[in-house]
């Protein structure tokens, strides 16, 4: 599962260069995975990039824990494995 509305790019693609979607580009960015870990590194290399983005602390684990909406690839009821 994932955040409503969020865009998937992987940490090691975004290491290599790859460009934000278009959907991302010029707004602000709330970054997570599931942990928290690859979140934090992606939130400092895009900062350094110039994007105003901030990392969701705990990932979606604690997202979830927060009770706040988790989707599935199809819009539906989530949740964080």
């Amino acid at each position: 599962g994932h955040a409503p509305r969020g865009v998937h790019l992987p940490l090691s693609a975004l290491a290599a260069g790859a460009p934000l979607p278009d959907a991302a580009q010029g707004a602000p960015l709330v970054v997570v995975c599931r942990s928290g870990n690859r979140s934090r590194q992606a939130a400092a290399l895009l900062a350094r990039r110039g994007a105003d983005a901030v990392d969701v602390t705990g990932g979606m684990r604690d997202w979830a824990d927060a009770g706040l909406p988790v989707v599935d690839a199809h819009g539906g009821d989530g949740d964080v494995s």
